[in-house]
């Protein structure tokens, strides 16, 4: 019953085989091989477009380096405040922006508004040179609360961005699950929503260390790949991080996990809520959220389910922890068993 973070979860099978396969013989090194060309095209696929792609073995490069990219040393990155680069990522993006700014903002499910963003942008003209110029906006999909943004939503902050003369950046640690949800192509949710840059993430979804930064205007990628490098995250057999996206991308295996992923979290919600303990948020991606009370989390600790226990800022109006309450996160895996699920839901249900 482990439902700590799909971090958890081991290597997708096809993922494993992929990456003994492109052990055999050899090819050159830094990304000047078959494979990772492979990728490239086949990224280009899937977004309906020329696409520029770094591939980095973490998440947390993928964000930094790619918010770097966009903003000066002088610049702010607008983003929830409780999105991964502003709570998990140490720092990295501040670290390789060369003192950049994060500027956290308030939403109910860890979603930004409109309204929201144009309040914040407000307060940063008519005072220069002694503030920070806006220049980047990041929107993680899916959220860190499992919500997801709709493309008109996407539009909509982009427009206000866009607007400043900001980039758009989409933290897509779990792109896939979002995507998977939602009545859309890949290009839908991304470019032509008005994103210039996707971290596109993989690990979560089933590799086991591959993320690709995609720059939707390969023209915007300019020095990118010397970003990369000077940041230690070229890796010299970067054939290993390519065959994993190779297999991952093949055939929609990427979709057909997610999906999985996410089956799971319906189950666990719905076992949940007929338990009485409904989510907090709507599950729309591989996560779920409930409160419950301390007695309950006891026994099940005392089982050996696995899990965190989180606050938050942006819970829906009128909901509320009592004292003896905890909000609790469950993620759910390409690799997660139904039967892992239920008893769960069993250990929850008992009074």
């Amino acid at each position: 019953m482990n439902f700590a973070s799909d971090n958890t979860a081991g290597i997708a099978p096809e993922i494993l085989q992929a990456l003994v396969a492109a052990n055999d013989g050899y090819a050159l090194g830094y990304g000047n091989d078959d494979l990772t060309r492979s990728v490239e095209r086949r990224l280009g696929e899937i977004f309906e477009r020329d696409v520029a792609v770094f591939l980095v073995p973490t998440g947390t490069a993928a964000n930094a380096l790619a918010l770097a990219h966009f903003s000066p040393p002088w610049g702010a990155v607008f983003a929830h405040a409780e999105a991964h680069i502003m709570t998990d990522e140490c720092g990295a993006p501040e670290f390789f922006g060369g003192g950049l700014k994060l500027v956290g903002l308030p939403g109910v499910g860890c979603k930004l508004a409109p309204e929201t963003l144009a309040a914040a942008l407000a307060q940063y003209s008519g005072h220069a040179p002694h503030q920070v110029v806006p220049a980047a906006l990041s929107l993680t999909q899916a959220s860190e609360a499992g919500t997801i943004y709709r493309a008109d939503e996407i539009a909509a902050l982009a427009r206000l961005a866009h607007a400043r003369g900001m980039a758009v950046h989409m933290d897509g640690a779990r792109f896939a699950n979002a995507l998977t949800r939602l009545n859309a192509s890949a290009a839908d949710i991304t470019w032509r929503s008005g994103v210039d840059v996707l971290s596109f993430g993989a690990t979560k979804g089933g590799a086991m260390a591959a993320e690709a930064v995609v720059f939707f205007d390969p023209a915007k990628a300019e020095h990118m790949g010397e970003r990369r490098k000077r940041a230690g995250h070229l890796l010299s057999k970067h054939r290993f991080v390519s065959a994993q996206f190779q297999a991952f991308l093949a055939d929609d295996c990427w979709l057909r996990l997610a999906r999985h992923a996410n089956a799971m979290a319906d189950r666990l919600a719905s076992g949940l809520a007929a338990a009485g303990h409904a989510p907090v948020w709507p599950v729309e991606a591989n996560l779920v959220f409930v409160i419950l009370p301390k007695a309950v989390e006891g026994r099940l600790k005392a089982a050996g389910a696995r899990y965190y226990v989180r606050s938050s800022d942006s819970l829906p109006d009128g909901v509320a922890l009592g004292p003896d309450e905890l909000l609790v996160r469950l993620v759910a895996s390409f690799s997660t068993r139904d039967a892992d699920v239920d008893r769960f839901v069993e250990l929850a249900a008992k009074a």
